[in-house]
């Protein structure tokens, strides 16, 4: 497509972690770029720190109903805004270790192996961990793959943290300092943007000091004059070219853009909703999708969220989210149990006012009591890849997410065990809170990249394997999860997909 015939050379649609990434990747290339973020700018407003707007009201969430697979509605947690579910992450970016690119054995099947390994994404999570102010201290976790040190040193544990830390240590066990990406200036608060407020984790970030892809990926990605971005722009459709090989561009609510290259970043979820409702003759059971595989191995980690309280001793730490764990990430250390259970990182401080605001039924003293005495975390253990697990289409264009997750058996473990080390630190009393399927912020897998077009979606370069111009750079490429955050990773892989877009349009 000759270039004078288009809007832009690049069409991604979507800005969060892939998309805003891949944006600023993309900034000095020469190409011409185009965003289309279905959104528009979170507002900066009171509500951003205000627990029950966030978690109670759900006022920056979409008001959209998915069906489970059952045909019930629910409301998936997620957003629509410029920089995507980063608005919200917890900011936590560990990278993916070396045995996760493996094939890993659990106890209800295995992993496949990805089409490369660590070593080949290493320099894309150094970069990414220097665009998006990774704090941490390499060398503390036995699991970790070789790296260089961090962009910036790992933020400090506050007292009862810190006490926690130590008790671990002193039970053989190995806790790290969680690497997080907050724009925070050790030793200078006075000219910090990160204050280390209550209100990070799950919150949009009053500040703008979150290392999210609005911050860190668009906000420079925009200060190229190649790089337009359009908000309030709803994705429809993918147009196919006449030679049914190529796309030409999309459609959205209200026009169409014509591209030499078009790239999905919507989420796992949206981005396989897109290509399905992308049907056409040459492509009638969704585009790109000659596999069968667009929407399937659909894959959200299991999480459960921990209050361990002490009743003769306040918490009165106010970011408490410095600390993870990975002694059980490889195996169990249960030799009649010999399967990975999971990774344990620090959850954002349960305020009084964030649990009256998701327990509303709750006494206010029970609830204000209970905060102020808990230190919280977050157990996340891995899902497994299984084709029906999916997304799918129905006649009205409505969202079915079909999710049976894998793997129960291994997370009940880690909370046994996790809850066994917290009484053995003095936490007598120690509760957990699955999530259910609207938990949808680690959603990874449908659109699975690999060698073989029979098996995959996507090729290595995460270029669709039916169409010579059309990628996909969020988690949707992903042929297993791992027990970590997925953030990182959708970050380093587009900075790698960025120099293949690059070289087959002949950047400057």
């Amino acid at each position: 497509m000759a270039a004078e015939s288009v809007d832009a050379d690049v069409v991604i649609v979507g800005s969060g972690a892939g998309g805003g990434t891949l944006a600023r990747a993309l900034a000095r290339s020469g190409l011409r770029i185009l965003i289309l973020e279905r959104g528009g700018y979170l507002p900066r407003e009171w509500g951003n720190w205000d627990p029950q707007a966030v978690f109670g009201a759900h006022r920056y969430h979409t008001g959209e109903q998915w069906l489970d697979g059952e045909g019930r509605p629910f409301s998936p947690v997620t957003g629509y805004h410029v920089g995507g579910n980063t608005k919200f992450y917890g900011a936590a970016v560990l990278r993916r270790r070396p045995s996760d690119f493996r094939p890993r054995h659990h106890v209800d099947g295995s992993t496949p192996a990805w089409p490369f390994g660590y070593d080949e994404l290493a320099p894309y999570y150094a970069r990414a961990e220097e665009w998006y102010f990774a704090h941490g201290e390499a060398g503390r976790d036995p699991t970790e793959g070789p790296r260089e040190a961090y962009p910036y040193p790992p933020l400090a544990h506050e007292e009862e943290i810190a006490l926690v830390e130590s008790v671990l240590q002193g039970m053989g066990l190995h806790p790290f300092p969680l690497p997080l990406a907050l724009h925070f200036l050790e030793g200078d608060p006075e000219h910090s943007p990160c204050v280390r407020c209550p209100t990070c984790d799950g919150f949009p970030c009053l500040l703008h000091a979150k290392g999210d892809a609005e911050i860190c990926g668009i906000q420079p990605a925009l200060e190229s004059p190649d790089v337009r971005l359009l908000t309030g722009q709803r994705v429809r459709k993918i147009l196919l070219h006449a030679d049914g090989q190529t796309v030409e561009g999309v459609e959205t609510d209200s026009a169409r853009y014509r591209a030499r290259l078009v790239v999905l970043a919507a989420g796992a979820v949206n981005s396989a909703a897109l290509l399905l409702a992308s049907a056409s003759e040459p492509f009638p059971e969704g585009l790109a999708n000659r596999s069968g595989q667009v929407g399937r191995n659909y894959m959200c980690h299991l999480n459960s969220a921990c209050m361990a309280l002490k009743p003769h001793q306040e918490n009165r730490a106010i970011f408490q989210k410095t600390l993870a764990l990975n002694d059980f990430y490889e195996e169990s250390g249960d030799p009649e149990y010999p399967y990975p259970l999971g990774h344990i990182q620090g959850l954002g401080k349960v305020t009084p006012s964030l649990l009256h605001a998701q327990r509303p039924r709750w006494p206010v003293p029970v609830s204000a009591w209970a905060a102020s005495h808990s230190v919280d975390w977050w157990l996340t253990t891995e899902d497994l890849p299984d084709p029906d697990n999916r997304v799918t289409l129905d006649r009205s264009g409505r969202i079915h997410l079909n999710w049976h997750p894998k793997n129960r058996e291994s997370h009940e473990r880690l909370c046994r065990r996790w809850r066994s080390i917290l009484h053995q630190a003095g936490f007598p009393a120690v509760f957990f809170q699955a999530m259910d399927i609207s938990a949808t912020a680690h959603q990874v897998g449908t659109c699975r990249f690999g060698e073989d077009p029979r098996t995959s979606v996507l090729d290595p370069s995460c270029r669709a394997h039916d169409l010579g111009n059309l990628y996909v750079v969020d988690a949707s490429f992903m042929p297993s999860i791992s027990a970590v955050n997925p953030s990182l990773t959708i970050m380093a892989n587009a900075l790698r997909v960025g120099g293949y877009i690059e070289r087959q349009l002949g950047a400057s």
